[in-house]
């Protein structure tokens, strides 16, 4: 490029550069400019926005005639304002939403979650309640889709209504009794013989709720949680509570009830429901609730209006002398029997927890506020009643004790190969003495009612619940001494992810009883693994009972305390060697045989016999 040509660029540039300079816009002229922009830009946003509000119109005048078309007469509660309305008592305080008509909150008083808060059953995003209405023209109509026109009538009584016309509305009214956890609810059609279908005389309802955690041990809430029912003058059944199920129940059901461990929400027929359907589904153990269970059922129904419909809920507490409040002056055909909802568990283990158990824990509460002394109390109390069957176990087991050193030369008698002879020797020794080897088995047996009913005693009861003892916070769950939040392969799936010390101290009480207990019992030599299972079981229960309440850890543990001294005074006024004496002077005494005796060396000859049968045929090979 030569230099006229790069002198001739430089001029263009120059020229460019200047006449960009002084023609450039003024200060003036740019915020003219700006302003006119501005301008435009709100015309455009104002004709945006009018075009939104013509296609919402025109939306909601189409949603209103379709929702015309679809609702008939109850059209106009399509749309609306949700008003809650408040009825309180000293028990409870239940919110009603005017959408749907239907409870729509419940706070428990005098109780708090494990977090010290309010507790409440649910709110409205944890509840779906409705009910389905048939127009004359069979329309469906859903409750839960209409609002409500709300009267508080007084303190407890609140009427929702829907008055399709003149004289002519559908009512739903909720009345809340003084110092009650039941609210009762009344459903009647006042004026509609010609808007409902006059062929339905009955009620389509559906109730679906999630069960909160409200307890510190999910796991074992869980365990007690799930969807119950009964029968009318039948007994109560419930859906799996250790899995996810539904059914289709064929025949009548009383109430259904949604029950966790320690509170139930309960909806109660006069009468009955039918086509009753029940599901009750896990939840993640992530998630703060247990399970989503739910209901569908058909009640009794009068859509000409001259009957209401009346249904009862229960919200409260899951315990006993509340629930058997209920039932109080009613014929055992007509009472809820909402108490069986509680794990007292089956036959005479409930009857020994009905009949013994709480009345001496309600006694005993009536003047002691500290339940560690109370379970304390009661522990005595049951082992003075069993100390007869106690003491009988205990001299079964010193007679074959002050018998061991004559078994153990019957053991030297006959070798291992001999163990049939052996085996009658030893019988033959205990008839001569009249010492039966079963004798301590039947005391024992006698006091399992006892033991198996307060098992199912402790997580049943809700006096228990956030009582605290020494280091226990709370006896209805387990007391962790130490705990920690990492996953431990095995260990944390099979024990947890914590240390209770109620059980710990428990399970190591056990193994020094069954070392006091098994040592001086004879034929221990003989019967290794059994000496071994001994020791084992308290092992598996460091296990199993790691999760369950510290007051039942705690009834053990001072139950095993209380056994492991009586067995030491036993010996102190037992004196074996007088014993000894009073059973070998029994030999020179005639006995007559026991049926056992008899039946148990009819079964030695007949064995034996089919020994020698057995010797002689293989002899012959």
């Amino acid at each position: 490029m030569d230099k006229n040509t790069i002198i001739g660029f430089v001029l263009i540039l120059a020229i460019i550069v200047g006449f960009s300079w002084f023609n450039r816009p003024s200060k003036e002229e740019l915020e003219r400019q700006r302003r006119m922009q501005d301008s435009i830009a709100q015309v455009q946003m104002e004709q945006a926005a009018e075009s939104e509000r013509q296609m919402f119109s025109q939306a909601k005048a189409d949603t209103l005639a379709v929702s015309s078309e679809a609702l008939g007469v109850f059209a106009p509660f399509a749309t609306g304002t949700d008003t809650v309305y408040v009825l309180e008592n000293s028990k409870i305080k239940v919110e009603i939403s005017s959408k749907g008509a239907g409870v729509s909150k419940v706070e428990v008083k005098d109780y708090k979650t494990y977090l010290d808060e309010p507790l409440v059953l649910f709110n409205k995003d944890e509840v779906k309640s409705n009910f389905t209405l048939v127009t004359s023209n069979s329309r469906i109509v859903d409750t839960k889709d209409l609002y409500f026109d709300g009267t508080v009538l007084n303190d407890s009584t609140v009427m929702l209504s829907l008055p399709v016309a003149s004289g002519s509305e559908f009512q739903i009214t909720y009345i809340l009794g003084t110092d009650s956890y039941m609210l009762d609810m009344y459903v009647n059609a006042r004026n509609m013989k010609e808007m409902l279908s006059m062929r339905e005389n009955g009620l389509d309802m559906s109730w679906a709720m999630r069960l909160r955690q409200q307890e510190k041990g999910r796991k074992f809430e869980n365990r007690y949680s799930g969807v119950y029912y009964k029968y009318p003058g039948d007994d109560v059944e419930n859906l799996s509570n250790e899995e996810s199920e539904e059914t289709q129940l064929s025949n009548r059901v009383r109430w259904i009830g949604f029950k966790d461990q320690f509170f139930s929400s309960v909806v109660i027929a006069d009468d009955y429901f039918n086509g009753v359907a029940l599901k009750s589904e896990f939840l993640p153990s992530a998630s703060k609730y247990l399970k989503d269970v739910e209901a569908h059922m058909t009640v009794g129904f009068d859509p000409a209006g001259e009957m209401p419909t009346h249904l009862a809920y229960f919200f409260g507490p899951n315990q006993y002398k509340v629930l058997r409040s209920y039932d109080k002056g009613v014929d055992s055909d007509l009472q809820l029997d909402m108490d069986k909802m509680l794990p007292l568990g089956w036959g005479i283990f409930g009857w020994v927890n009905k009949y013994l158990i709480i009345p001496i824990f309600n006694f005993l509460g009536t003047f002691i506020g500290n339940y560690g002394v109370i379970i304390l109390l009661l522990t005595v109390i049951i082992k003075l009643i069993l100390l007869p069957f106690t003491f009988k176990s205990y001299m079964s087991s010193a007679k074959m004790r002050v018998l061991r050193p004559q078994i153990e030369e019957i053991n030297k008698k006959y070798p291992p190969e001999k163990a049939l002879e052996r085996q009658q020797a030893t019988m033959a020794l205990y008839q001569k003495v009249g010492v039966s080897p079963m004798g301590g088995c039947l005391p024992m047996l006698l006091q399992l009612p006892i033991l198996y009913a307060m098992f199912t005693f402790f997580p049943a009861c809700i006096e228990l619940r956030q009582q605290p003892f020494l280091w226990a916070d709370d006896l209805s769950s387990y007391d962790a001494i130490v705990s920690w939040d990492a996953y431990i392969p095995i260990i944390s799936s099979i024990y947890g992810n914590h240390v209770s010390l109620f059980c710990l101290l428990m399970c190591i009480t056990n193994i020094v009883y069954s070392y006091i207990n098994m040592k001086d019992q004879p034929g221990n030599d003989q019967m290794p693994m059994m000496k071994w299972m001994m020791y084992l079981m308290p092992v598996m229960f460091l296990f199993i009972f790691n999760d369950y309440a510290a007051g039942l850890s705690y009834y053990y543990l001072v139950s095993l305390l209380i056994t492991i001294l009586q067995t030491f005074l036993f010996r102190l006024f037992v004196n074996d060697e007088k014993l000894l004496a009073k059973l070998n002077a029994n030999k020179s005494k005639p006995k007559k045989k026991s049926r056992f005796m008899e039946r148990l060396e009819k079964m030695q000859k007949e064995q034996q016999a089919y020994q020698r049968e057995m010797a002689k045929k293989n002899a012959r090979r």
